[in-house]
């Protein structure tokens, strides 16, 4: 058995958590904050056999997709040179991280 910790973007949340109550895997949504950009996220707490991690990642690769943002660089007045640009960046956000832990024991009551 495995608990596998999904940390996802907001955005993609509800349409994973869909298409995985869709497939008949139980889900536990947790409101997260986090990141290089400090934004919400969600993480998604998973039971299941291990027999079907792989289906799990696959529905998670397919929902949770990366994107590009634009974002403004966060450098201090005084620490700012000629050389710093203050125009937007693009930074990639999005996708999924996955932590899958063993488990000795579950029970359900």
């Amino acid at each position: 058995m495995k608990l596998v910790l999904a940390i996802i973007q907001d955005a993609d949340a509800s349409a994973l958590m869909r298409v995985l109550s869709e497939h008949a895997f139980e889900v536990t949504k947790l409101a997260s904050t986090g990141g290089f950009l400090r934004e919400g996220n969600t993480t998604l707490m998973i039971g299941l056999e291990d027999a079907r991690l792989d289906e799990l990642k696959r529905h998670v690769a397919q929902t949770c997709r990366t994107r590009i943002r634009l974002v403004a660089p966060n450098v201090p007045v005084g620490e700012q040179s000629e050389g710093l640009s203050s125009q937007p960046i693009e930074v990639p956000v999005g996708g999924a991280v996955l932590f899958v832990l063993g488990v000795q024991e579950f029970i359900k009551v």
